[in-house]
């Protein structure tokens, strides 16, 4: 047993298995590049992000992510932070969400692409205007990868390793 656990492990218990998003923080000359788009709890605001696919690295997902939700080729330059949050599913089971959040720009594609189903559109917004709508987050971790980002917060990238056998997967 763990000395920080409470309670001892119960093997029969279903095995706990985060889910794993990346998401891109962009900012340009004060404002930031959110997504707006339709979920289950009606129409919500998010930084440009989704799950971590296999067979790529967590910068690649962002990557793919800020180009399919936003039209936007985003370059990485930094790990914003690694955050845990948890939401219930479609089934009101709770869910839990291990986000890598990267920092960096972007620039916009030139014809846009189409943008992810569900995307209504991407905006920029300045930190007042997403302080404001916190209660149209998708996550609590929009505001706090925002937040940590104008703090200043910045970590290598390498402080990522994708060893190639993750790369492989189908």
């Amino acid at each position: 047993m763990n000395t920080h656990d409470t309670q001892p492990h119960d093997a029969r218990a279903p095995r706990w298995k985060p889910s794993v998003t990346v998401a891109a923080v962009i900012e340009r000359e004060g404002r930031y590049l959110l997504v707006e788009e339709h979920t289950r709890a009606g129409l919500r605001l998010n930084t440009p992000a989704g799950h971590l696919e296999p067979g790529e690295t967590p910068q690649q997902g962002a990557v793919r992510e800020a180009l399919e939700e936003t039209g936007h080729l985003f370059a990485p330059q930094a790990l914003l932070g690694i955050y845990l949050a948890a939401s219930p599913d479609a089934q009101g089971v709770p869910t839990t969400w291990v986000r890598l959040a990267f920092c960096g720009t972007a620039q916009a594609l030139d014809p846009l692409p189409a943008l992810d189903e569900g995307i209504v559109r991407a905006l920029w917004m300045t930190p007042d205007e997403i302080a404001a709508t916190q209660q149209r987050h998708r996550s609590p971790l929009v505001w706090r990868c925002v937040r940590d980002h104008l703090r200043g917060q910045r970590l290598p990238l390498d402080a990522i390793y994708t060893d190639a056998t993750a790369l492989r997967l189908p």
